[in-house]
């Protein structure tokens, strides 16, 4: 059954997609949008999620490319900050493999991280609790970064609300989601690859952002409208969604899993989604000159 009303903003909820799939587990689930904010919310929301994330979901979820997204988004925060990083506390929501703390504590930065499954990121090093409930108590932060992490949260508010309470007084929020407002969303519908449920349990557009970092006394200073990768895969695997009847082959394949396909399938999704990642640059750019790419990445500062 949906909910009655929208879980940030208590607007009433209406229906857009009926039927959308989970691509790793075939199952179906629905989603209904606030005529209000605009946050999407994945009906139902299973009291057991970890079935939805198998074995293979955590870690190596980047590829090759975890470096350069750790950089870049290691720009993005340090852009927040006058001078260097030197003493400086950083939290991060959801840091699965440990890649974007490892280069944020060679900046100067001093890391800390949360993930469910915390071994992979322990490995390397750094100090990692699974929840928020375990933080250190009386630990402040400068920065509090969620990197592709808020849309598989529960309760949003609540959340942000407890997380705002960790941030020292001139602390930062940095926040970065799948935009469900922007032209993928629009273009694929329900074969929108950055659905992704039922671990993407909420789905955001500049609107609902906004709407709950002012809910929580906080304003936005700046938002980017690409992450570079993301709206790549996000162009090209929902194309592919459209075109093959295996979903995400594409993406699993450069992240090294294991999908029982025939050889022949694997070589079309390979072949095919290299050439629609490359011809998809012209639509990143549009997207983003146009605020409305495959990405959202919000940071925001006390009112």
């Amino acid at each position: 059954m949906a909910p009655s009303s929208c879980r940030i903003c208590n607007g009433a909820l209406n229906e857009r997609f009926a039927r959308v799939r989970d691509p790793e587990t075939s199952e179906d689930f629905a989603i209904y949008i606030c005529l209000s904010c605009g946050l999407g919310h994945t009906i139902p929301q299973p009291d057991d999620l970890d079935h939805y994330y198998g074995s293979s979901y955590h870690g190596n979820r980047h590829g090759f490319t975890a470096t350069y997204r750790a950089k870049r988004r290691l720009r993005i925060v340090n852009s927040a900050f006058a001078g260097n990083a030197t003493d400086k506390r950083l939290l991060d929501v959801g840091c699965g493999d440990g890649t974007f703390l490892l280069a944020a504590r060679s900046a100067g930065w001093i890391v800390l991280g949360t993930e469910l499954k915390p071994q992979i990121a322990r490995s390397t090093g750094l100090e990692v609790v699974e929840t928020i409930d375990e933080l250190p108590h009386g630990r402040r932060f400068d920065c509090i970064t969620l990197w592709h992490s808020l849309e598989h949260m529960r309760d949003p508010s609540s959340t942000l609300a407890r997380l705002a309470a960790l941030l020292k007084t001139a602390g930062v929020l940095v926040i970065a989601v799948p935009n469900a407002a922007g032209l993928q969303a629009s273009m694929f519908g329900s074969n929108w690859f950055h659905l992704d449920v039922p671990r993407h349990l909420y789905h955001f557009g500049a609107p609902s952002i906004v709407y709950l970092l002012h809910s929580i006394g906080f304003a936005v200073e700046r938002q980017w409208h690409a992450e570079l990768e993301y709206d790549l895969l996000g162009w090209s695997q929902s194309v592919l969604n459209l075109l093959m009847p295996v979903p995400n082959s594409f993406f699993r394949a450069l992240t090294g899993r294991t999908r029982e396909i025939g050889a022949v399938a694997q070589v079309v999704n390979l072949t095919l989604g290299a050439g629609l990642t490359a011809a998809a640059l012209p639509a990143v750019v549009a997207g983003t000159v146009s605020r409305r790419g495959g990405t959202l990445v919000t940071v925001a500062r006390r009112k």
